[in-house]
């Protein structure tokens, strides 16, 4: 081979490697598809709708449930080649893809920002599979039912491809057909809590918390405010995690939750109704896994009960407008701190940033950093 035709192959491979492509040729069996939709979900005038495949669609279904702006998700079955396919004959081959049919309010969250959020879930350089899971079933592909769609996630893709040395192998196509996924398939994750998930939770709880915070009625945080129980809409649309924190007095992992090792300047609220509970300033590095205080940014937000659970006899710490539990206080921080220690769950948080503040709602505690 001449060095000419070397580099010409080189060329195309260098090529082929970092074009987006179109992986239809991972389907399988092949031959022509079915023309139909059936889903229950339906969407209204101003709104959109989009299909996403991305391994299991029970994470991707829960997922895409705590993002504000979406309305409403469920599960099916699309693009394959046979009709009204069964999730065991999915799973035998019929070359549907596992799909989450994601309805939402483009008024609110665009669809190249739902799309953000979704390849942040997924590996788009694997092929049939994501996570533990392996198959046709698992490939990752977008589905349109408006063709205006295309130009978006074509963009979306060509700008991921950008971060990947190895080709996105994510499909682009129309939706041909979606079949809704049995009963026991919808909402599965809030179902089944403790079920297998291949989405980082954090993402999930990322989403979650964003969520909340647009459920509240308006975006004044004033002192003057009076906070209050959260509403059960509000609980509903907390992850799975804060809810079983919050509610149900659960410890997350150590180490492994959102706020451990973040020391931006900003304030902690609460996650279920958005009062200020703790501040920046008095946030130190305990080393025992999650996030610790010197001090609330007022005793009286907290309420503290005596926890004889598990076989030990410790301090449980709960905000007091919404009684959701937030962790424990120690008597073992540091001197020069006053040698309190709160350590506080991350899922009962939401942290705003001292330059969001102001248009979060917390403009009036700005001084506290004074």
């Amino acid at each position: 081979m001449t060095v000419l035709a070397v580099a010409a192959a080189i060329a195309i491979g260098t090529y082929l490697m970092l074009s987006p492509r179109n992986i239809s040729a991972s389907r399988a069996p092949s031959g022509p598809m079915p023309e139909e939709i059936i889903q229950q979900n339906q969407k209204s005038d101003g709104e959109a709708e989009i299909y996403l495949a991305g391994g299991c669609f029970w994470g991707t279904e829960f997922l895409m449930r705590n993002v504000p702006g979406v309305v409403s998700v469920e599960v099916g079955y699309s693009n394959g080649t046979t009709r009204n396919p069964t999730y065991r004959e999915v799973c035998k081959g019929t070359g549907h893809a596992e799909s989450a049919h994601v309805i939402y309010n483009p008024d609110f969250v665009p669809l190249s920002k739902i799309l953000d959020i979704y390849f942040q879930s997924i590996d788009p350089t694997l092929t049939n599979n994501q996570g533990k899971d392996y198959g046709v079933q698992y490939r990752t592909g977008i589905y349109y039912s408006n063709p205006a769609d295309e130009e978006v996630i074509k963009n979306s893709l060509k700008n991921l491809q950008s971060s990947f040395f190895n080709p996105i192998v994510v499909e682009c196509e129309p939706i041909k057909n979606f079949y809704r996924a049995e009963e026991e398939h919808q909402e599965y994750l809030i179902k089944n809590p403790n079920g297998y998930c291949h989405v980082s939770r954090n993402l999930i709880d990322e989403q979650a918390k964003a969520k909340v915070a647009n459920n509240f009625p308006n975006k004044d945080f004033s002192r003057s405010r009076v906070y209050d129980k959260p509403t059960k809409d509000t609980l509903k649309n907390l992850s799975e995690l804060q809810r079983a924190v919050t509610q149900n007095a659960a410890t997350e992992p150590p180490f492994k939750n959102e706020y451990d090792e973040e020391f931006r300047e900003g304030i902690y609220v609460d996650v279920t109704n958005g009062q200020p509970l703790f501040l920046s300033t008095d946030k130190f590095e305990s080393d025992c896994g999650w996030p610790s205080f010197a001090k609330p940014i007022d005793k009286n937000f907290l309420e503290e009960r005596t926890d004889n659970s598990f076989g030990m006899q410790r301090t449980e710490v709960r905000a007091k407008a919404s009684n959701s539990h937030l962790g424990h206080v120690f008597d073992d921080g540091p001197a020069n701190l006053g040698g309190i220690r709160y350590c506080i769950n991350s899922a009962s948080l939401r942290f705003i940033p001292r330059e969001n503040m102001q248009e979060e709602g917390y403009g009036e505690w700005l001084n506290l950093f004074n």
